[in-house]
């Protein structure tokens, strides 16, 4: 352990988190079956986790800010994993896995806030002093993105092979964040006594760049279509196409999850290149993706094609990819060195939100089929391009 990197002894945690957080997204099928839960209670079971995130993700580095890094992610592995104790007990509970859901989420928060920038102050001098350039912004991303896909990845497989579905996936997501903490307690702190905030953690929730111009105008807009798009592709994608697929819809949504996280990954790297090139377009491209993703999902619906529905996941996916970095970079172009993080948390807290469109609608099935729900979103979508559009340009002129 001692001639490894500091960062690889955080790294872990972080990982088996964000495992935590999208493992059961290919399982929602597997709660329709096997406990007879309605779409809308499976959808709400995948959204619930959205009602721990936000908050974790707002006061999470706040609090690290006042007492360390170390003690504010040791507790959240201790809520990752007693989210997934909850949800193996709560098979024919609605209520536990609604509350396994949320501590779920609540870890996720803990390990995008806290972890990443735990993992970013170790990969910087005195900590790594031969860290190469823009390891501190790829080293938790990549451990996040890693984290998200292996976990769902494997999931529907245990699910689709293993004994005990409701039970196995979680037991083994408890065994791993068991054994992170032997690393993360030899962890180093990376945020000493002589440089922790002062005064009540609460007034660093402040956030007044909200209110800028450029947030209101192309972030706002923006952020909530980014975890759409990806619940839209692996929640209601699957649901179209169960008809078609019998016993194997449980490995077919587990397709569908690391295809559309797949793809988003891969495009993430090119997002500043198509960004510059096409002069600051680059979250309207991703909107304007988005909105063809959703027409396609009209379709899909209609259709009932599985092989199709994966081209509406590739392309959703692609849509996501560019929208997160992108939305990203013009949090970090109107932040200032004290509320980086605080916008940061705001954005992605806006863009989570996005995981409850799956839920809402599933609960409009029983008055009105996918196909004409995901026409309106569509053109919701669309609308909020033409904002993100108009803002662009204004933006361009105002430099």
């Amino acid at each position: 352990m001692s001639r490894l990197p500091l960062w690889v002894r955080v790294a872990p945690t972080v990982f088996v988190l964000a495992w935590g957080g999208n493992h059961f997204t290919p399982l929602l099928h597997l709660y329709e079956n096997l406990d007879h839960y309605s779409p809308w209670q499976a959808n709400l079971l995948l959204g619930m986790y959205v009602f721990g995130l936000i908050p974790a993700l707002l006061i999470a580095a706040a609090i690290s800010d006042q007492h360390g890094r170390k003690p504010v992610l040791i507790a959240g592995l201790i809520a990752g994993v007693a989210g997934s104790a909850l949800l193996a007990l709560g098979l024919h509970d609605f209520v536990l896995l609604c509350a396994g859901r949320a501590l779920a989420g609540v870890g996720v928060g803990v390990a995008m806030s806290v972890g990443t920038s735990w993992i970013k102050e170790l990969s910087t001098p005195p900590f790594d002093p031969a860290s190469p350039a823009g390891a501190g912004a790829r080293r938790p991303s990549l451990t996040l993105t890693l984290g998200f896909g292996i976990g769902a990845a494997v999931t529907g497989l245990l699910a689709q092979w293993a004994p005990a579905p409701g039970q196995v996936p979680y037991l083994v997501h408890m065994v791993l964040g068991v054994l992170c903490f032997a690393p993360l307690l030899r962890a180093p702190e990376t945020l000493g006594p002589e440089k922790r905030a002062t005064g009540p953690w609460w007034r660093d929730l402040r956030v007044p760049a909200v209110g800028h111009a450029r947030f209101t105008g192309l972030v706002i807009p923006a952020a909530p279509w980014v975890f759409a798009a990806a619940g839209v592709a692996y929640a209601i994608m699957p649901a179209i196409a169960a008809p078609k697929l019998g016993e194997w819809t449980t490995l077919y949504a587990t397709m569908l999850t690391v295809l559309t996280l797949g793809s988003g990954a891969l495009v993430q790297p090119f997002v500043a290149r198509i960004d510059t090139r096409t002069r600051g377009r680059a979250l309207a491209i991703g909107l304007a993706l988005m909105t063809l993703g959703m027409a396609l999902a009209v379709i899909a619906s209609i259709i009932a094609e599985p092989a199709f529905a994966l081209a509406v996941a590739i392309v959703l996916g692609l849509a996501y990819g560019i929208a997160v970095v992108a939305g990203l970079a013009h949090v970090q172009a109107i932040a200032t060195d004290r509320d980086l993080a605080g916008l940061t948390g705001v954005y992605y807290s806006l863009a989570y939100s996005g995981f409850l469109l799956p839920t809402l609608l599933a609960a409009l099935l029983p008055i009105t089929p996918y196909a004409i729900s995901l026409a309106a979103v569509t053109l919701a979508c669309a609308a909020c391009l033409a904002l993100v559009t108009v803002r662009t340009s204004r933006n361009r002129l105002d430099g």
